[in-house]
């Protein structure tokens, strides 16, 4: 591929975008052999004293975030150089484009892949608001597609930093998506962003914006006084229950709205799995499931996310075997819902429920090792399974560590169990 020149250590390879401050170029760091997204500075812009101002800080922001923010459903920033006359940040490449083309009428995605989309959204912003970020410009173009699903939300030029030491810029953000209070300069919270992303997601579902203006103070104006069409009016196809969960999104007053983004996602959540047409399992009910999970507390979200990403989900009927004594085996299994029972030679060794796990003495010792026990269904369950590679590189050190950790004590729970048992045969 014909180069289009460089910038510092970046080989430009194409352009990927043109926005209001920039180009945004597909490159390649000559260090790493890695391809980036680079944003890159207009330099013309910068003639205008009020732009300069308001452009760099935007580059300053991002500028300031290089590897501090890191989550599976958000952009990494990886590199930033700003200047008096220059500036260009670069990101991680997500080569699937944006939400945008998923708002057209002929192109709308169906319900289930919407709320899974908004959840994993809900938990990204959720994130950076817990870092003191509110993003201030959630829009279709600003949430990147890795592929179907899976998403990254990016572009934190715009963001509120907490504590940041400069002044920063306030009538910044896309009109059709801001909040109310964003419209009247009030001060902002996470609430704001909760309001911009139920428009995005009102926007994917009915393939309209829910305020619409010939010019900006019309829109300002619905905005701030009118409420949208129900979504069940627009498309009554839709299930009903998603007017109630986006309106209290879009309420106008931020204190109306969902008070933190968990709730939120939990009725995201909930619309998805009635929503489902299938014995799919949503990424929505694996994240409920292993969040929910006791000997898991110590992991963050982000770190549950990496659990998520990388074991392999499975519905199995009753009286489905899912481990045989002495076969090789070095997956850990994760029980998300059902019961098993646990066999030795056909005697029963214990029965484990929704919340535990089994198979980690062959996590944990290097190599496939022979399984020690069989277990079966007992009834219809959902069970992960992650395997010893898998772990390795997708499960952060941080997690793993927080893995082995969890293990460990549960070995030593059952150890006492066993030995309490042996004890009471003795006596």
């Amino acid at each position: 591929m014909s180069t289009l020149g460089t910038l510092g250590k970046y080989e430009l390879k194409a352009q990927l975008g043109r926005g209001s401050s920039g180009t945004v170029y597909l490159a390649t760091d000559t260090f790493t052999r890695t391809d980036v997204a680079l944003k890159v500075l207009d330099n013309r812009l910068l003639s205008d004293p009020e732009h300069r101002r308001t452009l760099q800080g935007q580059f300053l922001n991002e500028a300031s975030l290089v590897g501090k923010l890191s989550h599976p459903h958000i952009v990494s920033i990886l590199d930033a150089s700003v200047g008096d006359n220059y500036g260009y940040v670069a990101m991680e490449y997500v080569p699937g484009g944006n939400l945008r083309s998923l708002t057209d009428t002929q192109n709308l995605a169906p319900v289930e892949k919407v709320v899974e989309i908004g959840f994993k959204c809900c938990g990204a912003l959720d994130y950076a608001h817990r870092q003191g970020i509110i993003h201030r410009d959630i829009k279709p173009a600003n949430i990147m597609v890795v592929d179907d699903t899976n998403v990254k939300v990016t572009d934190f030029g715009a963001a509120l930093l907490k504590d940041a030491d400069r002044t920063q810029i306030l009538d910044i953000g896309s009109p059709a998506y801001m909040s109310p209070e964003q419209v009247r300069g009030d001060p902002l919270t996470f609430q704001s962003d909760m309001f911009s992303l139920g428009t995005v997601l009102y926007h994917l579902l009915a393939g309209e914006k829910p305020f619409v203006g010939k010019v900006g103070s019309e829109l300002q104006n619905k905005i701030l006084y009118e409420e949208p069409a129900p979504l069940s009016y627009v498309r009554p196809e839709l299930p009903p229950e998603l007017d109630l969960v986006l309106m209290s999104a879009l309420a106008k007053s931020p204190a109306a709205r969902y008070p933190t983004w968990a709730e939120f996602a939990l009725e995201l959540a909930k619309i998805g799995r009635l929503s489902r047409f299938d014995q799919s399992i949503l990424d929505s009910s694996k994240f409920d499931a292993l969040r929910a999970m006791s000997m898991l507390k110590a992991f963050s979200d982000p770190e549950i996310w990496e659990l998520v990403n990388c074991t392999n989900w499975t519905r199995m009927p009753s009286r489905s075997v899912i481990v045989t004594e002495d076969t090789p085996g070095q997956s850990l299994f994760f029980l998300a819902q059902g019961e098993v029972k646990v066999t030795k030679g056909g005697r029963l060794l214990s029965i484990l429920r929704a919340g535990e796990c089994f198979g980690e003495m062959s996590f944990i010792k290097a190599g496939a090792t022979p399984r020690h026990a069989t277990v079966e269904a007992m009834t219809e369950v959902v069970v992960a399974e992650l395997g010893a590679a898998e772990a390795a590189t997708g499960v952060g050190y941080f997690a793993q560590s927080h893995l082995m950790r969890a293990l460990l004590n549960t070995l030593v729970d059952r150890l006492a169990f066993a030995d309490s048992r042996i004890s009471r045969v003795i006596s």
